[in-house]
């Protein structure tokens, strides 16, 4: 039992501890992201990967390797993106913490987090436009 309530009091602080640290600014992120592939994870399981170019465009890919290009720009402490087929920004929080980069979704009330679980300078594998009758 009191094993349980530490370890509780642990994954509270943990998580505070996360978020309360001053997020990444958009130079810092930038000197960071540029000319990398970050793969992210949500609770345990691939999310997507992006490759983030000079200029601060981005190239976005879920799992099933179809990518969709954007660019990123920095609004207050968030780094928001848009994408080429989606002008919505979608904003996030960046955390650089003990156990690695965390984002916050900034867009939504619960405020999904993704880590980064990889990170390489090879850029994204994209399939190419599809092909049928």
């Amino acid at each position: 039992m009191i094993y349980r309530i530490f370890s509780s009091l642990a994954l509270i602080i943990f998580a505070s501890g996360a978020h309360a640290e001053t997020p990444m600014s958009a130079s810092e992120f930038e000197q960071y992201f540029t000319g990398k592939t970050m793969y992210f994870e949500f609770e345990g399981r691939a999310f997507g990967g992006e490759h983030y170019m000079e200029n601060r465009r981005v190239r976005w890919s879920v799992e099933n390797g179809k990518c969709k290009t954007g660019e990123w720009y920095p609004s207050g402490e968030m780094i928001c993106f848009v994408y080429d087929d989606d002008p919505d920004p979608k904003c996030w929080a960046f955390y650089q913490t003990d156990s690695g980069i965390q984002a916050f979704y900034q867009n939504d009330p619960t405020q999904t987090m993704l880590s980064v679980a990889r990170e390489t300078t090879v850029p994204l594998m994209c399939l190419g436009p599809e092909v049928g009758v």
